[in-house]
């Protein structure tokens, strides 16, 4: 009986599956360029009616027959891979069957093998010349070894879709393969800059941000108030309604906070239960009137039965002092506040004096 695949394995197939749909595409485009190249000196040299049905298999049946393999292997990957050394292997033996007409063999020869190092590094390179090599041995010693290394004008003519279309093709293929990848790299450091549970910034990311604006404002005299925020209560919460519940207030609060602050404002997770918000161009009584709207917010609870309902916070304000350039200083004037908010019954404001 077959099982399905495991969702980590179900995406490793899936990406090779589209691995192998583009390099059929390509595999198409070189075999098709390569027919031209090839066929411009079999017809100079009076190649026989096999060779010319063995070069009209290998150019228009065999990606097809390339895609349909790899698409039916169980590990559609590796089985790309044989089809490549086959592909190599095919081309050594049209160099031998060209006999060796110089810029068409070169040609061949490079095609076969530069996007195989950008593909698979010089272990794939190694095994491709490998592959080719031995292509060649088997032509030579199936139809005989002959030399014949002018490349005559027409014969020129014919390479030159695959000296120049099929560069440009994998090249734009290389291209967006790098664009994706640069997309994936900064959506990769985005979600590295940002705490999964609330979509606020981690605790990291909202300190390099807190360092920025305290320098920025501290250089131009500039005021900026620090919010220390606590969910009261919380290890209650998650006991008497369990963790899954305590998530949710966690997320209900973090979007409270996200709604009440302005779009230049820096609010962060700073761990477990406690958040934080930098404030920028704000003095004390805007911090106050700032802070009360998210604990009475929070105290009004969400609609729709959110349970946010079920807790209060707590929240400790303290503004830039002069000559204060040290984030950490300025995170325990606020912490210090927000102590005594609670130390007063929490469910409250308290400003750093």
């Amino acid at each position: 009986m077959m099982t399905a695949p495991l969702p980590e394995v179900a995406k490793f197939i899936s990406q090779d599956r589209q691995l192998v749909k583009r390099m059929y595409l390509l595999r198409m485009l070189g075999l098709a360029a390569g027919f031209l190249c090839v066929a411009g000196v079999l017809r100079v040299n009076g190649a026989s009616a096999l060779a010319w049905a063995l070069l009209c298999a290998n150019g228009f049946l065999w990606p097809h027959v390339a895609c349909w393999i790899a698409l039916r292997s169980r590990s559609p990957r590796k089985a790309e891979l044989r089809n490549l050394l086959v592909d190599a292997a095919m081309g050594g033996a049209w160099i031998a069957l060209m006999q060796f007409n110089l810029l068409p063999s070169v040609l061949s020869a490079v095609m076969l093998s530069f996007d195989r190092l950008s593909l698979g590094g010089p272990k794939l390179l190694a095994r491709t010349f490998a592959a080719l090599m031995l292509g060649c041995v088997a032509a030579v010693l199936a139809f005989g070894f002959n030399v014949s290394p002018a490349t005559t004008m027409s014969e020129v003519l014919m390479a030159l879709p695959l000296l120049v279309v099929y560069p440009l093709v994998i090249g734009c293929v290389n291209y967006r393969l790098v664009r994706t990848v640069s997309r994936q790299n900064r959506r990769l450091a985005q979600l590295n800059r940002i705490d999964r549970l609330t979509g606020l910034l981690n605790r990291g990311s909202w300190e390099d941000k807190t360092v920025e604006v305290l320098r920025r404002h501290q250089r131009l005299g500039l005021p900026a108030a620090l919010l220390m925020i606590d969910i009261d209560h919380f290890k209650r919460i998650n006991d008497e309604h369990g963790h899954p519940t305590g998530d949710e207030v966690i997320r209900a609060v973090a979007g409270i906070i996200r709604r009440c602050v302005r779009d230049v404002d820096i609010p962060g997770r700073y761990g477990g239960d406690e958040f934080a918000i930098v404030l920028v161009q704000t003095d004390a009584e805007t911090a106050r009137i700032i802070a009360e709207r998210i604990r009475l917010t929070v105290l009004a609870g969400e609609p729709d039965g959110i349970p946010v309902a079920m807790s209060t916070v707590s929240i400790g304000i303290a503004t830039n002092e002069a000559g204060m350039n040290d984030t950490r200083a300025w995170v325990k004037r606020a912490d210090v506040a927000l102590l005594e908010a609670k130390a007063n019954g929490r469910d409250r404001v308290a400003v750093s004096r």
